[in-house]
């Protein structure tokens, strides 16, 4: 099984601005412009109303929400209207998805999604970012991985999946969908989980920025992340000096890769991230 550590969602150069968290902590994980996309942010819904306001708001443009909206990975079923047997889905293509396919990713796999964050708060009827607040990366979601769709071969979807980005527009080479399994199926899990859902509220636990740092991708993972003599670092990951210890033997510290979607780990070789997954709480 390998575990996908995979960006999704707004930050400063897709959106133009990090994704809400609001004063309740709740976290949203807002999709990216996409020109080619038949989806509207005016479209998508957040707890039965349109989040087409929401990122005209953060974005500080006014004409935001009649853009088209990447919606992917698509995980919340009433986020948008669906036909009868959808699944969550995720699109990759291009060098991205040469990625995932040169590390063997493929059913049963587990993407990790994560994000930038910063606070919001209501002011003048209108959201802002919290002055003063500092953004930063957390963990907001997963899907395991059911079936791939090669999309660039021409394999027929069915109906339910037709709305979704990457079959519109024009796309790179090894355009592919990524369709969630029935239940989240990991060894030693209890209870019963959904092979894709959200992260609601996030706590320390989903957080990837280390407390009180400088820079959003200085993080501090759990220790069984640290590579070891014999085992392959995360991929984007593999020089030493990215990795050192927290001063905590429950944790480690890496600096993460500025570039790159996704980020691999076999968890054959890293038993002890296995069983962090099963951290109550952690995906649920």
């Amino acid at each position: 099984m390998k575990l996908i550590l995979s960006r999704k969602g707004f930050d400063s150069s897709a959106g133009g601005c990090p994704n809400p968290v609001f004063p309740d902590g709740r976290a949203l994980a807002l999709p990216i412009p996409d020109d080619q996309s038949p989806i509207r942010y005016s479209q998508i819904q957040h707890d039965g109303q349109s989040i087409g306001p929401l990122v005209s708001q953060l974005t500080g443009r006014s004409g935001f929400s009649r853009t088209g909206a990447h919606l992917d990975p698509d995980l919340i079923e009433d986020a948008y209207p669906r036909l009868p047997g959808w699944r969550p889905l995720l699109g990759q293509h291009g060098s991205a998805q040469a990625h995932l396919a040169n590390h063997g990713v493929g059913p049963g796999d587990l993407f990790l999604f994560f994000a930038l964050f910063r606070p919001v708060e209501r002011y003048r009827r209108r959201w802002r970012f919290v002055p003063q607040s500092r953004p930063f990366h957390a963990i907001w979601g997963w899907l395991q991985v059911g079936q791939v769709w090669p999309v660039y071969e021409a394999a027929p979807v069915p109906e339910w999946a037709a709305y979704h980005p990457h079959l519109h527009g024009t796309q790179s080479a090894h355009n592919c969908l990524y369709v969630s399994g029935d239940r989240l199926q990991i060894p030693g899990l209890n209870g019963d989980l959904p092979a894709a859902g959200v992260v609601t509220v996030p706590s320390d636990q989903h957080r990837l920025t280390a407390a009180g740092a400088a820079n959003v991708t200085d993080w501090r993972l759990p220790a069984a992340f640290m590579p070891g003599a014999d085992s392959v670092p995360l991929s984007y990951h593999q020089k030493p000096e990215r990795w050192r210890p927290d001063g905590s033997p429950e944790y480690c510290r890496l600096k993460s890769a500025a570039r790159g979607q996704e980020f691999v780990l076999d968890l054959a070789q890293y038993p002890g991230v296995s069983k962090w997954l099963l951290t109550p709480g952690l995906l649920s």
